[in-house]
């Protein structure tokens, strides 16, 4: 067995151990008591408006993707940014793939109103 992995093969019981050790040492060592102000949707002692296992539209779920893919879209663009002299036109053919079929997905979703939020 080649000797570089010995440190993984250390390292991954107490990867595992540490959480579950953590979870059983501090519910020993938590306060528990139950009661009926503890047991209410919210501490504050402001009484809850509505269930909060309402339905939602589809357009919710709809912009939370978008906003999603948004922050997808950043992740992408920043170490495109941080190396663009480096990469030279190559990279700049890369980012233009990316963001056309971007746009595209942007202009389809734009056509069937999900971007109404209305």
């Amino acid at each position: 067995m080649p000797e570089g992995y010995l440190p993984i093969f250390i390292f991954l019981p107490v990867a595992v151990a540490f959480p579950i050790v953590l979870l059983l040492v501090f519910r020993w060592l938590r306060p528990s008591v139950p009661g009926g102000a503890k047991l209410e949707a919210y501490e504050c002692g402001i009484k809850a408006a509505s269930n909060a296992r309402g339905r939602y539209t589809v357009r919710f779920y709809l912009i939370a993707i978008l906003f999603v893919i948004f922050d997808v879209e950043t992740i992408f663009l920043f170490p495109w940014a941080v190396r663009y002299k480096m990469l030279g036109w190559f990279g700049f053919a890369e980012i233009s793939v990316f963001l056309a079929i971007l746009v595209v997905g942007y202009i389809w979703a734009y056509k069937k109103g999900a971007l109404e939020w209305v």
